[in-house]
């Protein structure tokens, strides 16, 4: 529990808002509720003009209202850290657009982090800046923007999300300072420019986080005809409400990097100033090597030229200056280095897999809650083509792709609501025997051929069934999962087809 006076600081001075801001590590919302109904002073104003008398009744009233057993509205992702701001700041909670802390232009930002299975932090989601307004035109110049305002200095409070636990008994861990440094700055001014030109061509709906680097623009509340607002570009259609945020991504590397300061071997692109964007240095590193084989790259970068499947990344991080495989900015904006090489018929050799899911989990998703939706729209990837020229590889060329708009909230959409009702239903599990006498499980899960993007798989070492009848094969614990109906088979995960991946490149 904290030991001083509430709303004891200096709103004019950073240093004395952050010593005070420093005390809430180790306390949990209730504490600091706690705190607030002891204190016979309810406000910032209060401390700093004298103290007056606060009847029974205001009292009574803020403790019904925030007391240990109230109940917190799920979907409010910012009813904590209003908390914080008005029972340990002691100011109310306004819409202003400028900074929390105006006086010294300090945004309060508070975000959860959870601790995985290996007992580490990592961060638990994005974090939204400030919203994007339809009402008026975009702010062209960055440094005027609501944007600088609510990120140039950022006092940070990353609380611990258990949720095994009340919201309530959440333990605030750890309160920082943070400002982008000027390399991630650079790149935060790009993204913010290439979200505002997506908006100034009236297509604020199409815009994914998958687009930009660490600035993305994320969805507001539901997608509902509430939610959705006339747009100020184009020909006003509606859009859904949207905030400038930073990606998860960004924040993980925030997390790890800025507050931890965990010594993670990363290594930078960027060597200094650039005169094009990030996105084109990336792919002019790579494509001033086009024409050179696998082997002659190999070569020249001191590596065994052996053929296996990690050869191609690895040669794609050394074009890029990168010793091992673990760029910074990569990192940070949540890009994955996927190479493609095209055999001499034209065809590229495998199809792309992602994550597994699990069976339960994939039947009670809704779509842009889904693992599947959250992974295509917000992730780059760069590929690196390399062609069949005789025995070797020819570098074709690179290229940053995102799933388009269309392709994920259309197509991909209706595939995944497609799997997911099969699964709901209750996937059709035959048994059919072999010539050999080997009985093989077969299903009735759409193929890559019933598909036009993605389609299922096993994610498994070997196959894996427990069926009604008492039909059991393989592993179950290592490599099945439980599907709704309680049957059990062998683990999965979705891929992109690869036909799919090819009619995606554009540089052969």
């Amino acid at each position: 529990m904290i030991r001083m006076r509430l709303f004891d600081y200096d709103d004019s001075s950073i240093e004395s808002i952050y010593k005070y801001a420093k005390k809430l590590e180790g306390m949990t919302f209730n504490e600091i509720l706690q705190e607030y109904e002891k204190s016979p002073i309810k406000s910032y104003k209060e401390h700093m003009y004298g103290p007056r008398q606060i009847s029974e009744m205001v009292v009574k009233e803020e403790k019904s209202k925030y007391s240990a057993g109230a109940v917190f509205n799920k979907k409010s992702k910012g009813q904590l850290g209003n908390l914080i701001e008005k029972y340990y700041f002691g100011y109310d909670i306004n819409g202003n657009q400028e900074a929390d802390f105006n006086k010294v232009g300090l945004e309060l930002k508070q975000t959860p982090i959870e601790r995985t299975k290996k007992g580490e932090y990592r961060a638990g989601e994005r974090l939204s800046i400030t919203n994007i307004s339809y009402n008026r035109p975009v702010e062209e110049d960055f440094y005027k923007s609501h944007v600088w305002e609510k990120i140039r200095c950022i006092l940070l409070i990353h609380y611990l999300r258990d949720k095994s636990v009340d919201r309530l008994e959440y333990v605030i861990k750890f309160v920082n300072l943070f400002s982008p440094p000027k390399e991630d700055l650079q790149i935060i001014i790009s993204d913010y420019h290439k979200i505002n030109d997506k908006i100034k061509q009236g297509r604020a709906d199409e815009l994914s986080e998958s687009e930009t680097m660490y600035l993305g623009a994320c969805t507001k509340g539901a997608d509902s005809k509430s939610s959705r607002r006339p747009q100020y570009y184009g020909d006003h259609s509606l859009a859904r409400k949207r905030n400038y945020c930073f990606k998860l991504s960004y924040m993980k590397f925030i997390l790890r990097n800025y507050v931890l300061q965990n010594d993670v071997p990363c290594e930078t692109i960027l060597k200094g100033d650039i005169d094009t964007t990030f996105q084109e240095h990336v792919v002019n590193l790579i494509n001033q090597h086009i024409g050179k084989t696998d082997e002659q790259l190999c070569r020249e970068y001191g590596r065994e030229y052996n053929n296996n499947k990690a050869q191609w990344v690895d040669l794609s991080f050394r074009m890029l200056g990168i010793k091992g495989n673990h760029a910074a900015e990569f990192e940070k904006a949540n890009i994955v280095v996927k190479t493609i090489r095209i055999e001499k018929n034209g065809k590229n050799r495998e199809s792309m897999s992602f994550a597994p899911f699990k069976f339960k989990e994939l039947a009670n998703e809704e779509w842009e809650e889904s693992t599947v939706f959250d992974y295509f729209d917000t992730i780059q990837f760069l590929f690196v083509v390399f062609e069949k020229e005789g025995s070797n590889y020819l570098l074709k060329g690179s290229q940053l792709w995102h799933m388009p708009y269309h392709d994920l909230n259309v197509v991909v959409k209706q595939e995944w609501e497609t799997y997911k009702s099969i699964i709901k239903k209750g996937v059709i599990l035959k048994k059919v025997s072999r010539s050999n006498g080997k009985v093989v499980v077969q299903n009735n899960l759409p193929g890559m051929t019933d598909t036009k993007i993605i389609h299922l798989r096993p994610h498994a070492k070997k196959a894996a069934y427990k069926l009604k009848d008492g039909f059991l094969e393989g592993n179950i614990e290592r490599d099945a999962d439980e599907l709704p109906n309680g049957e059990w088979m062998t683990k999965q995960s979705f891929w992109l087809n690869r036909d799919y991946v090819l009619k995606q490149i554009k540089i052969r």
